[in-house]
């Protein structure tokens, strides 16, 4: 229908506000038996409607609405039923300028949803540094633990240089080294004054390379060669030139002849050509020019697969009996469905029966993962504190780097739905921290970061410098954008240009 005029245009923001609280509701009903904490209903119900909401082309109708002067929706994530009552609301008084007034939604109902998402971020990651909304997450290197005066004033430098979170990787150290790691840094922000919350990152499976069978007189893996992943270890008698056990060899039974394969961060890619009692025959049809290696220890990833590996190890469980002791945040990896955090969520009330509920941040590492992400949002949020981390490595070996961009947009948009908080993860301002020299393009994504409600920064000889940094860079873009709304101070630049 034509929406050239504002009565058509009413007509039609009336329809899509119906649709969008029919399918709603059916979304919410489906939804209701897992909200068991009563303050995140409202944001349920506002994913529900975002979800309906984009079920529906809306460029025309945005592009209608734009010579109105009226909204576009395009900043409507935290609020849909607000953004669409205010539209019909001005819709009704440009068509009907002598009659009654048309109820509209109140500025309380504007900001609900980002009073809503403030409040979950701050049961998660604690409360922000002044004048800096964007918390800063940082993985802690080992020499933290040290029971000297080195350890201690490691733990200072970092807390002073703006460190809101820390990251214990629990696919490294031992409990020891993690009480000491702890120890330090609650020190460390005591002493001045602030806490500094604990987020312990549970391991998960290890799918990848194990054990490895190659020539000894090739440069590496190249297009056209076939790879045997094997169930069991390599045999050299097999007629396979290169060959690789698995970390999690049970992973390799779910997978098609078809489906797609990567090595060692898409470095090696290709597809299974065909199923052997042996093993995976992988076609190689993707590397290098001048080849590849194929090395132990490297990341496996199937992006068209649906693993069925459990992502609580062994070593997970005992991990978590630590976490759920000594930490305040438990980070989730490998998660891909909303049944799995359940199972998360049933082991930490086996070790905390009497205390509330603890803070998990799921790691979106896997096309599975991110398919499945509104329902993850509610299983989890819906009992607990909840955040996200966009793995943005593995993400994107599994979805392909083309399609990093797209989806990490669309995974904040979700999440600011849900009032649900995200950390932006992998390789933030990586040449600075681990060389110190900065690259321009790492400075550029800082900046997007600020997008999000925290920024993580891995472990390297430059971290303190590269938390200034980041500090720096994170309070310049907080004074320009706030989420997708940009914020028009005065451009100091050009205040003389007449």
């Amino acid at each position: 229908m034509s929406t050239e005029t504002p009565e058509a245009l009413l007509q039609e923001v009336r329809r899509v506000r119906r649709e969008v609280a029919e399918h709603g509701a059916g979304i919410m009903a489906r939804w209701e038996p897992h909200l068991t904490r009563s303050e995140y209903r409202r944001s349920a119900v506002n994913l529900a409607h975002y979800l309906a909401l984009r079920r529906i082309d809306l460029r025309p109708l945005q592009a209608a609405l734009a010579p109105w002067g009226l909204s576009s929706l395009g900043r409507c994530e935290s609020r849909v039923m607000p953004s669409l009552d205010a539209i019909l609301a001005n819709l009704e008084t440009l068509c009907h300028p002598q009659g009654v007034p048309a109820p509209r939604p109140g500025p309380s109902e504007f900001v609900e949803g980002t009073e809503a998402l403030a409040r979950h971020t701050e049961a998660v990651l604690g409360l922000p540094a002044p004048g800096r909304p964007t918390r800063i997450l940082v993985t802690l290197p080992k020499g933290i633990a040290k029971g000297n005066d080195k350890g201690n004033d490691k733990a200072q430098d970092i807390v002073d240089a703006g460190m809101d979170c820390a990251r214990i990787n629990c696919s490294q150290d031992s409990p020891p080294v993690w009480a000491a790691m702890i120890a330090n840094v609650r020190a460390a922000a005591a002493a001045r004054g602030r806490a500094c919350r604990i987020l312990m990152d549970l391991g998960g499976p290890k799918i990848r390379t194990r054990t490895v069978h190659a020539p000894d007189k090739r440069g590496g893996v190249k297009a056209g060669d076939r790879i045997l992943l094997t169930f069991g270890d390599p045999d050299p008698a097999l007629p396979f030139a290169f060959q690789a056990s698995c970390a999690t060899p049970e992973a390799l039974r779910d997978v098609q002849v078809g489906q797609a394969v990567s090595m060692k961060d898409g470095l090696i890619a290709g597809h299974i050509e065909d199923v052997l009692p042996e093993g995976l025959v992988m076609a190689v049809g993707r590397t290098p020019p001048e080849g590849q290696p194929l090395l132990p220890y490297k990341g496996i990833n199937f992006p068209d697969t649906a693993l069925q590996v459990s992502p609580l190890t062994d070593a997970d469980m005992t991990a978590l009996d630590f976490a759920a002791e000594h930490a305040d945040i438990v980070g989730y990896s490998f998660v891909q469905r909303p049944s799995e955090i359940a199972r998360l969520q049933e082991e930490l009330e086996k070790r905390r029966p009497a205390k509330p509920p603890m803070p998990i941040v799921a790691k979106i590492e896997t096309k599975l993962a991110f398919i499945n992400l509104p329902d993850m949002l509610v299983q989890a949020a819906g009992r607990n504190p909840f955040g996200v981390m966009i793995a943005r490595g593995d993400l994107a070996v599994e979805i392909g780097y083309e399609r990093m961009s797209e989806v990490q947009e669309e995974i904040l948009w979700l999440c600011e739905a849900a009032h649900v908080p995200v950390i932006w993860a992998t390789q933030v301002l990586e040449s600075l921290v681990k060389r110190g020299m900065p690259s321009r393009g790492e400075f550029t994504d800082a900046a997007m970061a600020n997008r999000a409600e925290c920024v993580m920064l891995n472990k390297g000889r430059y971290i303190a410098e590269g938390i200034r940094v980041l500090d720096n860079v994170l309070r310049r873009m907080e004074a320009h954008q706030v989420k997708k709304t940009p914020q028009l101070r005065p451009l100091a630049a050009w205040a003389g240009v007449e």
